[in-house]
């Protein structure tokens, strides 16, 4: 059945010769694989495989085959246009690390109306962001959390207190099973959650802090999603900013 969508593209594999496997975070059916031509076969073709980059704002025809996990894509075109973000090299680190982290953590087969409304927003926030975008994507996974039912406990916090990664929230001691941050790094948890897109041009971190912090967040993802595996971009970001 021929379905139009709007998603956001995550990541993209090659499927064969002829063809690649594009991976859309979409706003009616959460993430769906699609099937689309590994090269533009002509200038008239109704599917340009360029249109695929992460963070890509599409709209799509695809016929939605209810049996089947790979969807063919017949029409394709940019659904919201990005300025400034496919080109440059500091943003493109960024959209790439947060596009392969996205497809790694969200499996869901079912719509999200409000994620998939942050997703947009927040890719045209960096979009249109001229300068000082440096912490944005501590911001958005930080914030990503508590659309996945982890997002932490900040109002039992107190000076002096550890932070229970397992748990996530604020305990007196250290917790016996030994996944938890010192009391000097997590005062620094209230800081990190405090921020947001307009307001974290105000916390100025070094590259070792900065690189810290994004650490500590893939483990507690890790902790919290078992599955998740190794990201091939986070030491391509890392390089990025150093």
């Amino acid at each position: 059945m021929l379905q139009k969508l709007h998603g956001v593209v995550l990541y993209v594999v090659k499927y064969s010769d002829k063809s690649n496997i594009a991976h859309i975070y979409t706003e009616q059916d959460g993430q769906v694989s699609f099937l689309i031509p590994a090269v533009r076969r002509s200038r008239k073709s109704a599917v340009n495989p360029v249109l695929f980059r992460p963070f890509s704002l599409v709209e799509i025809e695809a016929d939605i085959r209810l049996k089947s996990g790979l969807h063919p894509i017949r029409e394709a075109r940019i659904w919201y246009p990005l300025d400034s973000l496919p080109y440059h090299p500091y943003k493109m680190g960024i959209s790439m690390f947060l596009a392969e982290f996205l497809y790694r953590t969200l499996q869901e087969e079912d719509g999200n109306a409000p994620l998939f409304a942050y997703l947009v927003n927040s890719i045209r926030w960096l979009d249109a962001c001229g300068r000082d975008f440096s912490n944005f994507h501590l911001v958005f996974l930080l914030r990503l959390t508590r659309f996945l039912g982890f997002y932490p406990n900040l109002d039992d916090y107190v000076s002096g207190w550890c932070f229970d990664l397992l748990n996530a929230c604020f305990v007196d001691g250290t917790p016996s099973h030994g996944l938890f941050l010192s009391a000097e790094e997590s005062s620094r948890i209230i800081n990190l959650m405090r921020m947001n897109y307009e307001t974290m041009r105000l916390f100025v971190m070094s590259r070792n802090e900065r690189n810290r912090c994004l650490d500590v967040i893939v483990a507690y993802y890790r902790l919290h999603l078992p599955a998740f595996p190794e990201l091939k971009s986070l030491s391509v970001l890392k390089e990025l900013y150093g």
